[in-house]
């Protein structure tokens, strides 16, 4: 049996992991973290200051219903056809695991972050929320789910899956 201490260490391990990987740019390791039917969600502030609450009938920032949508996104960064990502930006995540707990869908984790990009001389810079339900799949935490909020959302540049 895992102890508590040792299910967040697991936890933190993988969401540093991410970050770590979107930073160094390697995607195929960043996508291998992510379950084939996993589901990426950026929700939209909507006009009364409230988040939109269904990815499939409101406006989103990013989602993709499974880990296809994301690989279409690096396929379109390395191809140099996505127009969000020429030049590339550099980045810097920044992350805190403020939460961990068990539930019958997996694990369950709450952070904050912090993301730093830049391009030339622009510094962009993102705060927001996260969370994260993980599946354990043969003793490897893999994501399952990924729903991020983004605090600040404006910006003269457009927001993608790795700037978060």
């Amino acid at each position: 049996m895992t102890t508590a201490g040792e299910t967040w260490l697991r936890a933190q391990a993988l969401i540093g992991r991410e970050a770590f990987l979107l930073d160094a740019r390697r995607w195929d390791e960043w996508l291998d973290l992510y379950l084939p039917d996993c589901e990426f969600w950026v929700p939209a502030w909507g006009d009364d200051g409230e988040l939109t609450s269904d990815p499939r009938s409101q406006i989103s920032m990013i989602y993709y219903e499974n880990r296809g949508g994301l690989e279409d996104r690096v396929f379109r960064i390395r191809t140099g056809t996505s127009s969000a990502s020429t030049p590339a930006l550099r980045t810097n995540h920044i992350f805190s695991v403020l939460l961990v707990e068990h539930a019958e869908t997996g694990l369950l984790i709450e952070t904050n972050w912090k993301t730093e990009s830049f391009r030339e001389d622009q510094l962009i810079s993102y705060r927001g929320h996260a969370n994260y339900r993980l599946a354990d799949i043969d003793g490897e935490l893999k994501i399952a789910s990924k729903r991020t909020v983004v605090l600040n959302p404006l910006t003269d540049t457009v927001l993608d899956f790795y700037t978060i």
